[in-house]
């Protein structure tokens, strides 16, 4: 390499060099409706003109993208690159993934390298389809929707990776609930990113796309499942989803990021919200060597309301990255957003909240609230919320706090008999627990909550000794 390109310009073209490379194969085989040139042609030129993201770059100030240098040769997974089912059964059939996947009263489908997996998966619900086999109604509802919610960000706030992620479009999966209708069962997509095959073994990426267009009075819940096949396996995963809601229609959107740590993930939800509509979201993200999530939702019809509950829990040497926008534009619409993080070792965590009320988005109700729980002394959080308001008549709130282990706490469970240890982790997973006990589909809450109290026993990074003086808040404001 030369001393004057840096890793990252070499990412930057390695990334153009895969989508053409993937654009020439498609071309070939004739599997590419002009809906998808046109959104991978403009992606490529988006991200090949954008400038990569530096410390001087406000979005991306406190994350670092030194770990794109994994990826300078990265190729696509081995599901990708046989577009095949065969690599895909290997990959889920692993006792490590088989034991990750969720057991839930839900539609299962299961992507592998952004490839779905038909084998490992049920049955798609009526109005369902890949990309690739859309008929032509479908073909309609996924050209006049993708790509449409993610490009409405303004200009100077929009993030590259999807732009690159329009680019690596090869396949996708449209989620579309007609007029009126109530999804029997929730649908649960199982992202999993595979192990580089025998004969491969450099980092490998993957491209996942999940559009859901939900039409008026219509009703479903979805959980996307992002996981990993093969622990310590560089990877990047680029993953956007859009979802659009028509008026009165109610969505529960549930995002699980568990993969291992060594894996690199950059992913999106962008949402439009129409007249009188309803989105309650939940994410959680265990901590990873970057791990990057943007959400983006807009309020665009009066009367619609939000709800996003967050968790991220960073450990070790992890970085977690949450960037939220909520676009108030219109009026008499109400937002609610809560994160909590816990964050020990040597882990970094950063979470930016915005909230934008336009000058005609009277009578807006909008509450933002991070709290954030240091269990070392070399733990990092980087918080800011933001409220930028241009209309007079609003009720809106925002902060967020950095503290400590109550001590007074830990005594008074100490005096009930309780080990120090116990009380830590009991005070610890208490942190976040009110936000998991409000999740709506009992097995996941229940598997959640099997799985973070495993962690939290096993782990003492998320509740080890440190001193404990209290941190008070570092940043409140009401408007």
């Amino acid at each position: 390499m030369s001393a004057s390109v840096t890793p990252a310009a070499e990412f930057h073209q390695h990334a153009l060099t895969l989508a053409a490379a993937q654009s020439a194969a498609m071309a070939r085989d004739n599997s590419s409706p002009a809906w998808m040139t046109t959104l991978r042609e403009q992606g490529a030129a988006d991200f090949a003109r954008t400038s990569w993201p530096g410390r001087k770059t406000e979005q991306w100030k406190y994350t670092s993208l030194q770990s794109f240098q994994d990826f300078l040769a990265a190729d696509w997974g081995s599901a990708t690159v046989a577009a095949t089912t065969v690599d895909a059964d290997a990959a889920t059939s692993g006792s490590a993934v088989s034991s990750s996947l969720l057991t839930l009263s839900a539609t299962r489908l299961i992507f592998v390298d952004g490839v779905f997996d038909a084998e490992a998966s049920d049955a798609m619900p009526s109005g369902t389809t890949l990309f690739s086999l859309a008929d032509a109604a479908a073909e309609k509802i996924i050209a006049d929707n993708l790509g449409r919610v993610a490009g409405s960000v303004d200009a100077q706030r929009r993030n590259l990776f999807a732009m690159l992620n329009n680019a690596w479009t090869r396949d996708g999966l449209l989620v579309h609930v007609p007029r009126s209708v109530t999804l029997e069962k929730p649908i649960y997509i199982a992202h999993v990113s595979s192990a580089p095959s025998t004969q491969r073994t450099e980092a490998t990426v993957a491209n996942q796309r999940v559009l859901v267009v939900m039409e008026e009075g219509s009703n479903a819940q979805i959980i996307e499942h992002y996981i990993g096949s093969e622990p310590g396996q560089p990877a990047f995963v680029n993953a956007l989803t859009e979802i659009q809601l028509g008026n009165n229609a109610q969505l529960h959107h549930t995002r699980l990021n568990m993969e291992d740590e060594a894996l690199s993930h950059v992913g999106g939800v962008h949402l439009n919200l129409q007249r009188d509509s309803r989105f309650s979201g939940f994410t959680i993200a265990e901590g990873s060597r970057l791990k990057r999530i943007d959400y983006q939702m807009n309020h665009c019809g009066q009367g619609a309301e939000l709800k996003l509950d967050g968790v991220y829990l960073a450990r070790h040497k992890q970085l977690v990255d949450y960037h939220t926008t909520i676009e108030h534009r219109v009026p008499h619409c109400t937002s609610q957003e809560v994160f909590r993080g816990i964050i020990g070792d040597k882990a970094k965590a950063v979470f930016n909240g915005r909230i934008h009320i336009h000058k005609d988005a009277q009578k807006t109700l909008a509450e933002l609230n991070n709290r954030n729980l240091l269990t070392s002394n070399s733990a990092e959080i980087d918080t800011k919320p933001e409220l930028e308001i241009y209309a007079d008549d609003v009720r809106c709130a925002h902060g967020a706090t950095i503290s400590q282990l109550d001590e007074t706490a830990l005594y008074y469970l100490q005096s009930r008999g309780i080990s120090p240890a116990q009380a830590r982790v009991m005070l610890s997973f208490g942190f976040i627990n009110e936000l998991l006990q409000g999740l709506p589909h009992e097995d996941i809450k229940t598997a959640l909550g099997t799985h973070l109290s495993a962690l939290f026993a096993a782990d003492r990074a998320l509740v080890s000794d440190v001193a404990l003086a209290d941190v008070d808040a570092v940043e409140k404001g009401r408007a």
